[in-house]
Order: C-alpha cells, then sequence, then structure tokens
C-alpha cells in the first residue's frame, strides 16, 4: 500500500479524493492537510511516506511547490504529484524554477479526475519516473519563453523605472521631477538607452514614435519590434519573429 500524504485545501474534495483512492485497496492516506507547512511538519515528524499527493494552490503561505521543494530538502527526491486547476503564471514560474527533474509529476486537474487516472501517477513517481500533463508543459514553455524575452530584463535598474513612468505617460520635464533630477537632458540620455536596447533607434527617427512604442513595449511586456514599413513583430515560442498585432 502507498502510503500517500494529501494536501489539498479544499475539505469536500480532500475528502472524495481520500476515499477514492483508498478504495482501489493500492492507497492509505494516513494524514491529509489544507497546508504545505502542515505537511513539512508531518514528514519531519518521521511518519512514513511513500510519496505526496498535493494541490499546487493551498491555504498558508507556502504553494504546493515551494512546499514539495522544503519537504524534499529534508527528504531527498520523496516522490510527488502535483496537480493544480489553476493557471497562473506564478505557480508554472515556481515549478519551472524548482529544479525538480524526478519522481515527479504534474498534472491539470481536470485531465485526471479519476482515482484509478491518479494512482498511475503516484506508482510512477516513487519509481522514479516523471511526467508532466502536455497541457501542463505548453504553459510552463509559454512562461519561459515570456520570462526569457523580457523586455524590462534588457534595462538597468534606473533604466526601468524610467520606462515605467514613461508608459505612464508623464513627460521629460515630470519624469526628471520625480527622480529628482535637475536637468532633464538626463532623462532624454535615459529614454536613448531605453530605446537602444529595445531596437527602437533602428527604424524610427522620431521620438515621439519611439516613445509611444516603448510605452506599448512596457504595457504588453512584450519586446515588439518594428521594421521600417511599420510592421510589428514578436518572437514566438519556437523563437521565430512572427507578425502581432493585439488581440
Amino acid at each position: 500500500m502507498l502510503q500517500t500524504l494529501l494536501i489539498e485545501d479544499n475539505l469536500r474534495l480532500q475528502d472524495a479524493m481520500a476515499t477514492g483512492l483508498e478504495a482501489t485497496e493500492e492507497v492509505e492516506i494516513p494524514a491529509a492537510f489544507v497546508t504545505g507547512e502542515e505537511a513539512l511538519e508531518y514528514c519531519l515528524a518521521g511518519h512514513q511516506v511513500d510519496v505526496l499527493l498535493m494541490d499546487v494552490a493551498l491555504a498558508g503561505d507556502m504553494n504546493g511547490i515551494d512546499a514539495a521543494i522544503a519537504i524534499r530538502r529534508e527528504f531527498p527526491r520523496l516522490p510527488v504529484v502535483f496537480y493544480s486547476i489553476a493557471d497562473d503564471d506564478a505557480y508554472f514560474r515556481a515549478f519551472r524554477r524548482s529544479g525538480i527533474l524526478t519522481h515527479y509529476a504534474y498534472v491539470r486537474k481536470s485531465n485526471y479526475l479519476l482515482p484509478e487516472m491518479i494512482l498511475p501517477l503516484l506508482r510512477d513517481a516513487v519509481d522514479g519516473r516523471s511526467f508532466v500533463d502536455p497541457d501542463i508543459a505548453t504553459r510552463v514553455q509559454e512562461v519561459r519563453h515570456r520570462d526569457e524575452h523580457a523586455p524590462l530584463d534588457l534595462l538597468e535598474p534606473n533604466e526601468q523605472v524610467v520606462a515605467r513612468m514613461l508608459a505612464e505617460g508623464l513627460t521629460n520635464e515630470q519624469i526628471a521631477e520625480r527622480l529628482g533630477f535637475r536637468d532633464k537632458r538626463t532623462i532624454s540620455r535615459t529614454n536613448g538607452q531605453i530605446y537602444a536596447a529595445w531596437g527602437l533607434v533602428e527604424n524610427t527617427t522620431d521620438e515621439k514614435v519611439a516613445r509611444t512604442r516603448a510605452a506599448i513595449i512596457v504595457h504588453t511586456g512584450l519586446l515588439v519590434q518594428w521594421d521600417a514599413e511599420g510592421t510589428a513583430r514578436v518572437v514566438n515560442a519556437r523563437g521565430e519573429w512572427v507578425e502581432w498585432s493585439l488581440p
């Protein structure tokens, strides 16, 4: 019997999952919790746990991925099966950065509703294999792609501040005043560095156009580039520049 620690903050769902899994007669749920902190304390208390089954969105300060990282720090590669109905970039970003390589599965709950579908995931995780639901894998890659092409990451800290103010519609004089600069030309020079970092000086000689395009980049979070004819392009998930327009 797989000693499975269940972490789910919806008590009705928690009870239904525990009942369904134990009905397979291959899983025993010795304890169930609503927070990752409680799960960590349970493991540290020395209770036998073969595998963790947890929602990614939990009550408490830790999400499921944070909890798994904390538990696996004490119990290396303790098998874990994550599930989630939440489509939140923060969770996919946390998973991508977690460094979890083996002994795990991460699935969308709506694709794995039945205990008979969850059981093979638990077994595979215990055997050291890993599995990512294709829907989850796609979202993780989307987040990775956005993170790696985040326009503000191409700017130095002071340039990021100016870019955000520029996108709010402030003039150079207003930005200079807010930042305590006596010479507004400091902001003009900073703007020039922003335009250069984002490739906005190559096909426009009009500062107003460059300023507008910089504001679009800040608001969309996309590194948009315009050609000489004014066609906007962005990099897709395959690394290709493709034509872009607002949804």
